[in-house]
């Protein structure tokens, strides 16, 4: 049974830096192009960036180049997401997503990620 299960949310203040995981279980994660993205209260779901099988990294948000980053470890099936200089307008609930990327070209679209984790919440306040 393919699972991701994301997690490392939580409350920080701003300029402060977080770390989140997706655990993938059922599949192995460097085969897949794998994309995190975020949905703010009353906002649609945005794409954040995305690595691809062949660990090239798109960014979708110009808001977080320079400051956000994705890495994956294929032993423990594990994908990270790096966040520095955290800002308030980070703050939502994130997603980490998977494909099977036939290509090695990743997707450019996050509805063309099959396999979603639950998300994990991220706020940043003072």
């Amino acid at each position: 049974q393919v699972q991701l299960a994301e997690s490392g949310g939580g409350l920080v203040q701003p300029g402060e830096s977080l770390t989140l995981s997706c655990a993938a279980s059922g599949f192995a994660v460097n085969d897949y192009a794998v994309t995190w993205s975020r949905q703010a209260p009353g906002k649609q779901r945005e794409g954040v960036l995305c690595m691809s099988r062949s660990d090239g990294t798109t960014y979708f948000t110009d808001s977080v180049k320079g400051r956000f980053t994705i890495s994956r470890d294929n032993a423990k099936n594990t994908v990270y997401l790096q966040m520095q200089s955290l800002k308030p307008e980070d703050t939502a609930v994130y997603y980490c997503a998977a494909a099977l990327d036939f290509e090695g070209l990743g997707y450019g679209q996050i509805y063309e990620y099959d396999y979603w984790g639950q998300g994990t919440q991220v706020t940043v306040s003072s």
